[in-house]
């Protein structure tokens, strides 16, 4: 007995038929309307700095990039809840919540990077010439690739 798979379903198929995923669909994408609606209330530097996490009972919670920007949007909180309010989709809005959370960019641990001489190059291959274990010789023709190029 051998395993087929299924096969594979178009994105827009797996959308229209699979509930939860077109529940998750529709509310991403009320989302992001709401989104385009925000920013249009707030200034044009403050735009890229905040996102809305949810909207749920009348309490729209806004992530913030860093405090900076936090403190400048609580400041100008009855403002924008004012003009939040004015529009129909936020008819309901009674409160604003800032929650910091700075973006989640890649930490990346800096690797060595390093060139050697032509020369160092050119010995580091000999030796790995005369090495008869395979593992260490592969590893000594690798190193031996990291040449500084020429000027």
């Amino acid at each position: 007995m051998t395993f087929r798979p299924l096969p594979a379903k178009a994105t827009s198929a797996l959308l229209r038929e699979v509930k939860p995923l077109k529940a998750l669909f529709h509310q991403a994408q009320k989302l992001d309307q709401l989104q385009q609606l925000v920013e249009s209330q707030l200034q044009p530097a403050a735009r890229e700095h905040c996102h809305i996490a949810s909207w749920r009972d009348g309490c729209l919670l806004l992530i913030v990039t860093d405090g900076h920007w936090a403190t400048r949007l609580r400041y100008q909180q009855r403002r924008l809840l004012k003009q939040l309010q004015a529009l129909e989709a936020f008819a309901t809005l009674t409160k604003i919540h800032f929650k910091v959370q700075p973006p989640t960019a890649e930490r990346r641990v800096p690797g060595r990077t390093f060139c050697l001489s032509a020369s160092a190059a050119e010995n580091i291959q000999e030796t790995a010439d005369s090495i008869s274990d395979p593992k260490l010789r592969a590893a000594l023709e690798r190193l031996a690739k990291h040449v500084t190029p020429s000027e």
